[in-house]
């Protein structure tokens, strides 16, 4: 239903939770290179459990190749920089739900070009952000919510 696209992700735990995340949700998760560990890397794997063969994943070298694989859908970019809130949108099936990397979040210059489709987790004055793979949570499952947990129990 729903798509995650993690743009060079760099902590294994923060990823294999988002996986666990995916599988248990049915949405897929797009890894953007480089990564800042291997697939096959012990703590992400141990991060997932036992979730990794109900996980769609897809691999790309750049967020431009999410881009043409997906020409005609619609994309969402996490950011503490955003202007609009996660819960202002209203979700579809099939939208991507984009997160940058944990120590630098999404690009400055992606975030301008796509300042229409930027939103945020509000918090606090003068914080830096939530961990990643809660952030992917609390996103992800208010798209999940407005769609009334499709195919879910």
């Amino acid at each position: 239903m729903f798509h995650i696209v993690l743009v060079e992700p760099e902590i294994p735990q923060n990823t294999g939770n988002i996986s666990r995340t995916c599988a248990v949700t049915g949405s897929s998760l797009h890894l953007v290179h480089p990564l800042g560990f291997t697939i096959d890397d012990r703590q992400l794997k141990r991060a997932g459990l036992d979730y990794w063969h109900d996980l769609d994943l897809y691999e790309y070298s750049s967020i431009d190749k999410v881009w043409q694989a997906y020409p005609n859908a619609r994309f969402f970019y996490c950011s503490t920089h955003a202007d609009n809130s996660y819960h202002e949108v209203k979700f579809e099936d099939g939208d991507f739900l984009v997160f940058g990397k944990e120590t630098a979040g999404l690009p400055k210059t992606l975030l301008r070009e796509h300042s229409t489709e930027a939103i945020r987790i509000p918090m606090g004055e003068n914080q830096r952000s939530l961990n990643l793979s809660n952030s992917v949570a609390i996103v992800l499952y208010e798209a999940l919510r407005q769609n009334n947990f499709f195919g879910m129990k």
